[in-house]
């Protein structure tokens, strides 16, 4: 059964952080599991999030929750091992609502996992997650 694969050792990069005010709206708010909390990219089209894991993991589904009205269209999720370079796991395509979503993959072997949020329901590009989890199984 698949499971959460972030843990304490899994490394999370973002595009950017809104005002850069990391205190408020920084990227350790997409895992705390607070719903009161959140991550606020800042404007600008094309914003990311970055995991790196400590050891290769296979991943099987995404878990998001966006704020409604800060939400992509077109999103698109992809690995690599090690050093290689990323290549497309899965192109997804958000609905604009508050409510968690649930994007399914085939399974995929990985060292790192990037989303990319290719344009934004807000006029200014920018990209509201207060949820963000990704299933799968740890070796």
């Amino acid at each position: 059964m698949a499971a959460s694969v972030l843990g304490a050792e899994t490394v999370s990069r973002v595009s950017s952080v809104l005002n850069r005010d990391v205190k408020q709206f920084g990227k350790k708010y997409l895992f705390d599991g607070n719903e009161d909390t959140c991550w606020n990219s800042d404007q600008g089209s094309s914003q990311w999030i970055l995991m790196e894991f400590p050891t290769s993991v296979q991943v099987s589904e995404l878990h998001i929750q966006f704020q409604g009205g800060f939400t992509s269209r077109t999103a698109k999720l992809e690995g690599s091992r090690k050093n290689e370079d990323f290549v497309k796991i899965l192109d997804f395509y958000p609905e604009d609502t508050n409510a968690l979503q649930r994007f399914p993959m085939e399974a995929a072997t990985i060292d790192k996992l990037k989303i990319t949020f290719q344009d934004s329901t807000d006029f200014f590009g920018r990209i509201i997650v207060y949820h963000l989890d990704v299933l799968g199984e740890k070796p």
